[in-house]
């Protein structure tokens, strides 16, 4: 029999000890759903993209299939592709909102895309405000926001976030923007946005693999992570592999998350949700294949959140 090479054999082991640890959580006297304990200390979900070529609702199937509590809402098959977006209509929000709480599962996050800064300072403030509200009907907590790699809208884009912070705070919503290129594709970039800002509802959703993707593999998160002490309210869980890949199930890339874990917690995350945004996922039609990948991400995520190191 052909031997494991070292780095198949070494996430073999991780995924072991990630699912013993995941398993010790759930049954341990302390567990997070007894009501007399404290909370998990992160909330470990899935966004929707991983199933972008199909229905949102086989998505949350999927999510639920895999284990997961908490959904992430971002992509899916349709036009636009974006499970809720600013011209989404109440009535739509609501049966998505409906469709998650039938499969047992809470929002987390929703990536509501552009919402019309582009157009003037008052049009990005109510297409804001709209997505702060469908997070309340959803019963989210955070809004991911892209950001803007277009230097004439930028201004306004961010006077718009200014002005909606108060309105996100009266209703309980925390707003976050990404490294996502563009203007914003570095934890330093992303502080000097958050710092001019100035609102403690304005806050970094970090992504280790879009800080690989963004330098073509030149600047490693975990460098990275060590800039953004003090702002990071949680994080999506991507690898990436060059040239520019990122559809990867996470722990197969490049991205040392036990490393980026530590530099974080060092700089106060340490609570928070961590949601995994990709996977590897075939030919994106196959349900079952994408399934079994985010039961695989799951256990390894439940691991990183337990402090269990894979060995090198």
């Amino acid at each position: 029999m052909k031997s494991l090479s070292p780095h198949v054999a070494s996430r073999r082991a991780w995924l072991q000890r990630a699912a013993a640890a995941a398993a010790a959580l759930t049954l341990a006297p302390s567990c997070a759903t007894s009501a007399t304990t404290r909370p998990a200390r992160y909330l470990i979900g899935c966004y929707t993209r991983p199933w972008d070529q199909l229905d949102y609702r086989v998505a949350l199937d999927g999510i639920a299939e895999a284990g997961f509590q908490y959904v992430g809402l971002m992509t899916a098959r349709g036009r636009p592709s974006l499970v809720v977006h600013v011209d989404s209509t109440p009535e739509e929000v609501a049966a998505v909102a409906a469709a998650v709480k039938a499969r047992g599962l809470k929002v987390i996050s929703i990536y509501g895309g552009d919402f019309r800064a582009e157009q003037s300072v008052a049009a990005g403030v109510a297409g804001l405000k709209r997505l702060v509200d469908y997070c309340v009907t959803c019963g989210c907590p955070h809004l991911l926001l892209g950001g803007t790699g277009d230097a004439k809208v930028f201004p306004a884009y961010y006077q718009a976030v200014r002005e909606v912070c108060p309105y996100a705070e009266q209703k309980q919503v925390t707003l976050t923007i990404k490294p996502h290129g563009g203007l914003n594709a570095t934890g330093p970039e992303c502080r000097k946005i958050i710092e001019s800002v100035g609102h403690r509802r304005f806050r970094l959703w970090y992504d280790p693999g879009n800080i690989f993707y963004y330098s073509d593999g030149k600047l490693d998160p975990v460098e990275d992570a060590g800039t953004v002490n003090g702002l990071v309210a949680g994080m999506s869980v991507k690898d990436f592999l060059p040239p520019k890949e990122v559809m990867l199930t996470p722990g197969t890339g490049r991205v040392n998350f036990p490393e980026v874990m530590r530099r974080l917690q060092r700089g106060g995350f340490t609570a928070g949700p961590l949601v995994i945004e990709c996977l590897a996922r075939g030919n994106g039609q196959d349900a079952r294949f994408i399934v079994a990948e985010a039961k695989k991400a799951r256990a390894f995520v439940e691991g990183l959140a337990a402090g269990v190191p894979p060995r090198s």
